[in-house]
């Protein structure tokens, strides 16, 4: 296996060098070296997609004559369902939500390139994973300057494990990477391999001034792109969000909560809209959305034969349903505020200024709050 493992290392670093992921010699080396597949020794679900029924996952082992190679495909390979179901737990399927991955390698490596690292620096990965990303780090920095911080005590020991088979000995610590880790800081890099809906202080404080920070940022309606902030001197994170439309599996305490009952939507009456539900179809627009609404989650019910748009927001008690009548758009709402209105005015002033992409919009981190804005 380790002669074909090593092909399939070199074939996949050309790939990721020829489609421009991997942009330096130091970071080329780190993914020709590290084994990928001994981070997947548990195995991965591969999904599973049937018309008429819900997504489902089947596990994929090591003996499996596709996993080595699959291993080396530039693809996230699921390692964990529903909090708890490794694939070495099931056999046939299960349709159930995904709860942690190994990211696509272009993703990775990426984020690892957009840092713009020095050897010198020490760095701090937010959702250690499988333990690959962690393993890049170690091969381009040496153990001791990488810290890796994991929720799940089980997801972090495998991760530990796989990194000590490959010979790198980091600290993996567990914990809730939105707290950062202390005791390993300050850092002069950190990277977060999970999504946020708030990048939370706490890594600000934990990074140098001059240092970078680089992670997701989104909201419930999951459209998402990844913000590189350099901390200054007085504690604040300033920086902009790049292109790509990456997303992540949220942080675990950032994720959205169960919708539950619905509150009774029936009992507004219904006002016409200018906008309608169907522009939230567009991933820009959705994120400037979520500015406006960034914890809201939406969904469609199908009631006398038409389809409603249902949006919210669980925490503050918000609602809109959107429904199309002949070539108009009608919304009922409730709650302490106009949730739809919010969301119009948003995206209407975003229409007006020219609609900038997500690459000309900003970020600023501050202990109070965190803002993001678009250049005109």
């Amino acid at each position: 296996m380790s002669d074909e493992a090593q092909k399939l290392r070199m074939q996949l670093a050309e790939r990721l060098s020829a489609a421009g992921h991997l942009r330096t010699a130091a970071w080329r080396r780190a993914v020709e070296e590290v084994p990928r597949h001994e981070f997947l020794r548990g195995g991965f679900f591969e999904r599973i997609d049937a018309p008429g029924r819900p997504t489902a996952w089947t596990p994929v082992m090591p003996d499996n004559p596709r996993w080595l190679s699959a291993c080396y495909t530039d693809h996230s390979l699921v390692t964990q369902i529903a909090g708890t179901i490794e694939p070495g737990d099931l056999r046939g399927e299960i349709a159930r939500l995904p709860t942690s991955s190994g990211t696509l390698p272009s993703l990775v490596v990426r984020m690892l390139e957009d840092l713009l690292v020095e050897n010198t620096h020490r760095l701090l990965i937010v959702g250690a994973g499988t333990g690959y990303s962690s393993g890049l780090a170690c091969r381009r920095f040496g153990s001791d300057h990488v810290t890796a911080v994991e929720i799940d005590p089980d997801i972090a020991s495998r991760a530990r494990g796989a990194l000590g088979r490959c010979g790198y000995t980091p600290t993996v610590a567990v914990g809730d990477g939105l707290a950062g880790w202390k005791d390993g800081g300050p850092y002069d890099r950190i990277v977060a391999y999970c999504g946020t809906v708030t990048l939370p202080y706490a890594w600000v404080e934990q990074t140098r001034p001059g240092g970078v920070i680089l992670s997701t940022v989104g909201g419930w309606m999951y459209s998402s792109e990844l913000a590189r902030l350099t901390v200054t001197a007085d504690g604040t994170a300033t920086g902009r969000l790049l292109d790509g439309r990456n997303s992540f599996m949220l942080a675990r305490p950032q994720t959205p909560p169960p919708i539950g009952l619905l509150p009774d939507i029936d009992r507004a009456d219904d006002q016409p809209t200018e906008l309608a539900a169907h522009v939230l179809e567009d991933w820009d627009t959705r994120f400037v959305a979520q500015l406006a609404a960034p914890r809201t989650q939406r969904m469609t019910l199908e009631r006398e034969g038409k389809t409603e748009h249902v949006l919210v927001d669980v925490e503050a008690g918000a609602w809109a349903v959107l429904r199309q009548d002949g070539s108009r758009w009608l919304v009922r709402q409730g709650g302490p505020d106009n949730l739809w209105d919010r969301i119009t005015d948003h995206v209407t002033r975003w229409h007006y200024d020219g609609s900038p992409t997500l690459d000309r919009f900003n970020i600023v981190v501050t202990p109070e709050r965190q803002t993001i804005s678009w250049q005109r």
